[in-house]
């Protein structure tokens, strides 16, 4: 029980040694860029940057998916056989309604319906109005999958963004039903990343009406799209869309052979490419529109098949705009709008002065404390205090093995966890001294004290790591940060109290022997 093996005593120093390691790297200069260096994070309150409140739009959601039942409601009623009148999709009713051409096409109408794919179980239902006129309605549970998957879909998809601008350690998080909340340390100013993140990237490929005319209202099926470049030209589009943009693998910005302008170069999965050589085949001659989020980038004249999947966009590119659109249609495109409906910028200014105000708070802690345990217990008070450094340094080590995120809270988690350190010691010193009091020797004290602090130290900071886990589980932003630290800091602290300072009390008693315990 009071004695330390070197095998023992081996491991409880090495723990210490690799925990010194683990922190150099927050204090010294990576010396090369291929040294592994990890190292703590600074989160937005310490190191500045921007917060971003994002808003999916849950209804251009449920446009969109109208607008695809609305299609396949034409194709199955065509493909059956079948005529309609005013087919048309009805926002306030949350459904796709027509006229069957008589009365007695309603029962097939329905069948045909019936007969159509739904994208989650329970999707749709289709019924005969009063008038005549057949509804094809949205189930409200079903759109709710809908919006919860498209919300999760997004964060996957903001990440994706945020990554590939090279921002370092963003912290994305749902926040309700349709809100997603962006940190970005760091970044003070966001509006390339707010460009991005604002666009949904939604590409398809899509051919030109060669019989409507720019100057007159477009036939049904067929839309007048603005031009990117030139928002006053529009091109008549037609709303089938022969291509799907997310059938693409990848897509890198590069300089065009001929012109030596800027360009995305694409290329699409094998379903994709087969798709695009199907349409050039079949459309040679014809005009076929690149559409980015209902405006078209380019219009080329489709002059051969192009059978291998790949192909060029151009435009009046630069080196930023075609990286930056190839990096949002390798990242996948949003199922639904994003709005910035809140943002906020802190200084590094400001920063600096939380990181100030911290390590002061900290620093002055801690030699408080270290100070009241000198003039109450004497020597095992700075065995105390040796084992209350070695914690800190331990905390940061773990902490910067996981490359873990620092916030203000973070920084009071640590303050604290110095305070449950010095309990558990207090405990120990306590404990002892009672036991000198009672007559016992000095190594019956010193073997008694520690049994009985054991127990109560193990039982208290077992409550409180059960109570923080709860909180990181459950608890989001600057809250996990605080219980992540303490959560560390109390595995630090049980290892610094009941080996590192009782190996040392240990050690002095075997080597001095006295007659009294100094407390």
């Amino acid at each position: 029980m009071m004695s330390f093996t070197p095998l023992k005593k081996a491991l409880i120093w090495g723990t210490c040694l690799l925990g010194l390691l683990l922190c150099i790297p927050n204090f010294v200069r990576q010396p090369t860029p291929s040294t592994p260096w990890r190292q703590i994070h600074l989160g937005l309150d310490l190191r500045g940057g921007s917060y971003l409140l994002l808003q999916v739009d849950l209804a251009a959601l449920e446009r969109d998916r109208l607008a695809t039942l609305t299609d396949n409601v034409r194709a199955s009623l065509l493909a059956a056989g079948l005529g309609y009148r005013n087919l048309t999709a009805d926002s306030a009713a949350h459904a796709v309604t027509f006229t069957p051409r008589s009365p007695e096409e309603s029962t097939p109408d329905l069948a045909a319906i019936a007969k159509m794919p739904r994208a989650v179980p329970g999707e749709f239902d289709a019924a005969a109005r009063p008038d005549g006129s057949i509804a094809v309605t949205l189930s409200g549970e079903a759109m709710k999958a809908r919006a919860h998957e498209a919300l999760s879909q997004s964060v996957e998809i903001v990440r994706r963004r945020i990554d590939a601008t090279g921002a370092v350690d963003p912290q994305i998080s749902v926040s309700g039903p349709d809100r997603i909340v962006v940190n970005l340390p760091g970044i003070s100013d966001p509006e390339r990343v707010k460009a991005l993140l604002g666009t949904t990237a939604k590409m398809t490929f899509r051919l030109l009406d060669p019989n409507a005319s720019p100057n007159a209202p477009p036939p049904p099926g067929v839309t007048l799209l603005p031009m990117q470049d030139n928002p006053n030209e529009k091109l008549p589009v037609r709303d089938h869309v022969d291509v799907d943009g997310g059938d693409l693998t990848n897509a890198q910005a590069g300089q065009d052979g001929q012109t030596g302008q800027w360009a995305v170069n694409f290329t699409f999965d094998n379903a994709g490419a087969r798709e695009f050589a199907d349409v050039t085949r079949a459309n040679l001659g014809k005009r076929f529109a690149i559409v980015l989020d209902n405006k078209v980038i380019s219009a080329p004249v489709i002059q051969g098949v192009i059978p291998s999947g790949s192909g060029q966009i151009t435009g009046s590119f630069t080196a930023q705009s075609a990286t930056d659109l190839a990096l949002l249609l390798r990242a996948g495109a949003l199922p639904a709008p994003l709005a910035v409906i809140e943002q906020r910028s802190i200084g590094p200014e400001l920063g600096a002065d939380s990181i100030r105000a911290g390590a002061i708070s900290l620093g002055v802690g801690l030699v408080l404390v270290m100070v009241f345990m000198v003039l109450f217990y004497g020597l095992f008070g700075l065995y105390a205090d040796f084992a209350l450094v070695l914690n800190l340094v331990l905390m940061l080590g773990i902490l910067s093995l996981f490359e873990a995120t620092l916030t203000l809270p973070g920084m009071a988690g640590m303050l604290l966890t110095l305070g449950m350190a010095v309990d558990a010691n207090i405990l120990i010193n306590e404990r002892i001294r009672e036991e000198v009091k009672r007559g016992r020797t000095a190594l019956a004290a010193m073997q008694a004290g520690f049994e009985r602090a054991t127990g109560t130290i193990i039982d208290s900071n077992a409550t409180a790591l059960l109570a923080h886990v709860m909180l990181f589980v459950f608890g989001s932003g600057p809250v996990k940060g605080f219980a992540l630290t303490i959560t560390i800091g109390i595995v630090t602290t049980l290892f610094t109290t009941l080996f590192v300072s009782k190996m040392l009390m240990v050690g002095w008693y075997a080597a001095k022997r006295p007659k009294t315990l100094p407390v």
